[in-house]
């Protein structure tokens, strides 16, 4: 799921200031709110995104949204208003995986490569036939990609990988297995 790109554009939406670039933004930072509270610790700040922290979330925010106050890096937002705008974010992102999850659902890999087709659900366990072998994951492994399609969230590289695993470990004798890592 495409968390940052939302949570950019919530923010954003929000009326978070576009201030230059303020002091302080590094990783380790705590952020402060309009009103002086704590909304989090900078994780880390990359290519423009600065990953804060909340305890909840690790919510995605552009650079140039951070102020500059007297305790530190601060936002627009409090702690609390951050988290709900996350919270409808992945309610909205999980509703849309679970209208999508469905048996006969073609899957592609994080790396838009064919996967397989659900073969069937049974709570949160999900198994995706495939001609190599069926996979095991579970309902949190998949999202919506920006094209619509039910999507695992692991390469095919990285599912090829959990499959070998698992059958080695298994004497040979089993081609099921689960990408959880």
């Amino acid at each position: 799921m495409k968390f940052s790109k939302m949570a950019i554009t919530a923010i954003a939406a929000a009326g978070i200031a576009t201030a230059a670039y303020a002091q302080g933004v590094t990783a380790g930072a705590t952020v402060y709110g309009p009103e002086g509270n704590a909304v989090g610790t900078i994780e880390s700040v990359a290519d423009g995104v600065v990953t804060v922290d909340t305890g909840k979330h690790k919510a995605p925010l552009p650079a140039n949204a951070f102020g500059e106050g007297e305790q530190g890096p601060t936002i627009t937002v409090t702690k609390a208003q951050l988290n709900a705008m996350l919270d409808e974010q992945v309610a909205a992102a999980n509703a849309k995986r679970d209208a999508a999850l469905i048996e006969t659902a073609t899957v592609v890999t994080a790396d838009n490569q064919p996967l397989g087709i659900v073969e069937s659900i049974e709570g949160d366990n999900v198994i995706v036939a495939r001609s190599e072998g069926d996979v095991n994951l579970l309902r949190e492994h998949f999202a919506v990609n920006q094209n619509g399609q039910l999507m695992a969230l692991f390469t095919a590289a990285q599912i090829d990988e959990a499959v070998a695993a698992q059958t080695a470990a298994a004497g040979g004798s089993d081609s099921s297995a689960g990408a959880s890592q």
